[in-house]
């Protein structure tokens, strides 16, 4: 699943009349660049949830011939924020993990080798409902986003919260079963997150490379002149 229904606010005014995923990055879209990383690691079949702006990156999608089944799901009456989003469209997934990938992130070829680690240790962990791949902040181009975790023996935890130092970068594996006890339908998917934090059920792979993360304007203009 691609998580496109964001409002773009910190890329404003570009994004008023252009949604974010929308915007190039070198000779590709942010959503077609990650579109094509994901026919790289094999995926056959996407989720696209849009909301802000949607009839442009459904018309996109239509214009453009990619390698994969992607079906689009339009958020309309309102916007149900990252978790809300994903379970919205859980039901295309069956009872099976799957990946959930934000197109903020520059994704390239080198990520291949940390998702298949992912892969690898999610089906080796019986107990594992939930995976993310973080970075280290100080590979981070923006060097003021803040930590969100830490990470000791592939646990994931947010103690200490002033010294957090790893990002999520944009990817996760997670499974429906994640979602069993939630009753909301606006929620963000820190409420999964923190809630497997609390079973020691929150699991991460740390990836070595340098990240790129479109964040801010300043960023993104920074970020178009490196690629």
């Amino acid at each position: 699943m691609i998580l496109a229904a964001g409002f773009g606010k910190r890329i404003s005014p570009l994004t008023l009349s252009n949604p974010k995923p929308l915007l190039k990055i070198g000779q590709e879209t942010l959503l077609s660049n990650t579109i094509k990383f994901l026919e790289l690691a094999g995926i056959k079949h996407l989720v696209i949830n849009v909301h802000y702006l949607g009839e442009k990156i459904i018309d996109y999608i239509k214009k453009n011939k990619f390698k994969v089944n992607i079906e689009v799901v339009e958020e309309k009456e309102k916007i149900l924020d990252t978790g809300g989003g994903v379970l919205n469209v859980i039901k295309y997934f069956s009872d099976k993990p799957f990946i959930i990938i934000n197109p903020d992130t520059i994704w390239n070829h080198d990520y291949l080798k940390d998702l298949k680690l992912m892969e690898k240790k999610f089906i080796e962990n019986k107990k594992n409902k939930c995976s993310l791949m973080l970075v280290n902040k100080n590979k981070s181009f923006d060097k003021n986003i803040n930590g969100d975790f830490n990470l000791k023996n592939d646990l994931i935890n947010r103690k200490n919260n002033d010294d957090l130092k790893y990002i999520f970068s944009g990817l996760q594996i997670i499974t429906p079963e994640a979602f069993s006890d939630i009753d909301s339908e606006v929620f963000s998917m820190n409420k999964i997150w923190d809630k497997l934090i609390k079973k020691n059920e929150l699991y991460g792979v740390e990836s070595n490379i340098n990240f790129l993360h479109v964040s801010t304007l300043d960023i993104y203009k920074k970020l178009l002149k490196i690629i």
